[in-house]
């Protein structure tokens, strides 16, 4: 981006800055287990802001009830998800030092829910440890009835990176340095958003809709990418586009398809023995990256499978991913 624009772009926000404290009133809570104590030692997000002003667009004749569910069977090891979400919302982990640039979060959960703690708040702690913003998003599903419908997480990833940088003071980050990271059907709405940041998929609802909707740069993660069968994702695409869907909206769903020459560069991960999500997804997004003339960074790793996250992978080569992911982004001028 040019100075030029960057100094429209901090105009722009200039006429946003609204403060931090009146802001954060009365903002809904981070998904938590009823009457579960938090883990010792495992900090949750700073803050948490809703992306809509009151009720989010387009809600279902008969909306759906929050839940979260706690999935691990170890007490000292959270592994809780979220279905049902009604207030998409972002849970902010903030660093100590600022580097300047901002990550924002899609976790995965096959569009069925979001999970928490393996690809939300693990990467949250694990980033901004290394200076980064992180703001993880609980998107709304596809599968609740939403009049967006199959477009309603990428409306809640868009007006998240316009209220990142709407509130870029706020956090102390440079407006134009925010990434997308997502993971399995996460990674599907982090590659939707680098392929169609500008769609228009909702209404503006105030002054923060005039800004871009374009990561700095962005990390697909094992991502759910293709809606054609049979390298689709099943649940994912049943929920997100329907099991009798037609190729016309298996296109319109599949990023790769869909990438243009302003689409963001991208730091691409997969294991080759992912049985969940094959490795063709992110292969085939890669190739539409680079008949684009967009630089991508590919790393396929023997040993994962799916889900790895962090957690899965320590002691293992692929376990060098946020290390590499933080390496080239600061190669790509985000830090």
């Amino acid at each position: 981006m040019t100075i030029d624009r960057r100094t429209a772009l901090l105009a722009t926000l200039a006429t946003l800055a609204v403060p931090l404290a009146a802001r954060a009133a009365a903002q809904t809570a981070a998904p938590e287990v009823p009457g579960a104590a938090p883990i010792a030692g495992l900090p949750g997000p700073d803050l948490v802001i809703d992306l809509w002003p009151g009720i989010a667009p387009g809600m279902p004749a008969r909306p759906p009830i929050e839940q979260v569910k706690e999935r691990s069977p170890d007490p000292g090891l959270n592994d809780r998800a979220v279905l049902g979400i009604t207030r998409p919302r972002l849970a902010v982990f903030r660093p100590e030092v600022p580097n300047g640039a901002a990550v924002m979060i899609t976790p995965g959960g096959g569009y069925k829910w979001v999970v928490v703690d393996k690809e939300g708040y693990e990467l949250g702690r694990w980033l901004s440890a290394s200076g980064f913003t992180v703001f993880v998003l609980f998107y709304r599903l596809p599968g609740d009835g939403w009049k967006a419908g199959p477009d309603v997480a990428l409306s809640d990833a868009q007006r998240a990176m316009r209220l990142i940088r709407a509130r870029a003071r706020d956090f102390a980050i440079e407006p134009e340095r925010v990434a997308a990271m997502g993971f399995s059907a996460g990674g599907h709405v982090c590659c939707d958003l680098v392929a169609r940041f500008a769609a228009r998929t909702y209404d503006p609802v105030d002054a923060a809709d005039r800004l871009s909707a374009r990561p700095y740069l962005a990390a697909p993660i094992y991502p759910v990418q293709s809606m054609h069968l049979p390298i689709a994702h099943a649940g994912s695409r049943a929920l997100l586009i329907g099991k009798n869907a037609g190729a016309a909206l298996e296109r319109a769903h599949t990023p790769a398809e869909n990438v243009t020459r302003e689409s963001p560069p991208c730091f691409l991960v997969h294991a080759e023995d992912d049985d969940t999500v094959p490795i063709e997804n992110t292969l085939q997004f890669r190739a539409a990256l680079r008949a684009q003339g967009v630089a991508t960074e590919t790393h396929l790793f023997t040993n994962g499978g799916h889900g790895f996250g962090i957690r899965r992978v320590v002691g293992k080569p692929a376990g060098a991913w946020p290390d590499l992911f933080v390496t080239w982004s600061r190669a790509m001028g985000l830090i």
